[in-house]
């Protein structure tokens, strides 16, 4: 599997250099449910406060060119040991989807920013013990997919737009053996962000009508996150 090539949407010439980075859907079976390990990012830092799954960027050590996915495997196991103290093997982990960030000229947020090029795994977990650091990480819980959704409409807890969408998708299955197989059959889909101008903010991918022309109105597929104060939604047309 090689690293998808971002398209014109992920870059211009003015955007700095994409920073590989890796993240871990950590996963266990709850009482009611599938659940993932997710973790409070200290305030200081990238994305910080934000509820998020374990994982950072793909140290330079770790950094194959030739190898991306399984640059991004080493990076993200490593971080799940940084982050919750658990072990996982790099070779388990199963890919899940690419993400890449809109260009700088539509990220509205003032001052500098890195932009980060994704890969999402999921694994199951080998424990429920989760031992953060206090640092970088400043609380974590596990909950289920619709538990952590709602909590961000309520207002609750922070998420970033690939968090929410990652859950929405995780919503679909009922435990960890459906979710990996879901994930192992099928090449992990690549998400190269372009919002859609207007209020409220949508942001839209590939198969969205409007995703070429940037028309938020216009007629046709959808494949969205329209996000509205009282709650987000992510719309997508069935294919």
């Amino acid at each position: 599997m090689t690293d998808p090539t971002p398209g014109p949407s992920a870059a211009s010439e003015s955007d700095p250099e994409l920073i590989p980075a890796a993240t871990v859907l950590l996963l266990r079976d709850g009482v009611s449910g599938i659940e993932t390990a997710m973790l409070r990012r200290n305030s200081k830092i990238a994305f910080g406060g934000a509820w998020v799954f374990p994982g950072g960027r793909v140290d330079d050590e770790e950094n194959d060119p030739n190898d991306v996915v399984g640059s991004a495997r080493r990076a993200a196991a490593r971080e799940v040991e940084e982050e919750t103290g658990l072990t996982v093997d790099a070779d388990d982990l199963v890919p899940w989807s690419y993400w890449i960030p809109p260009q700088m000229a539509a990220m509205k947020t003032p001052g500098p920013r890195r932009r980060f090029s994704t890969w999402f795994f999921a694994v199951r977990s080998p424990s429920d013990d989760i031992l953060i650091d206090d640092g970088e990480i400043k609380d974590h819980e596990w909950m289920s997919p619709e538990v952590a959704m709602s909590k961000r409409d309520a207002g609750e807890i922070e998420l970033v737009p690939p968090t929410f969408v990652s859950l929405h998708e995780l919503a679909a299955h009922n435990d960890v053996d459906s979710a990996l197989a879901w994930a192992a059959g099928r090449a992990p889909e690549r998400f190269a962000t372009r919002p859609l101008p207007g209020d409220p903010m949508i942001i839209s991918w590939d198969g969205d009508a409007g995703y070429e022309s940037g028309d938020r109105e216009v007629s046709g597929a959808r494949h969205r996150l329209v996000m509205v104060e009282g709650g987000w939604r992510y719309e997508r047309s069935a294919s």
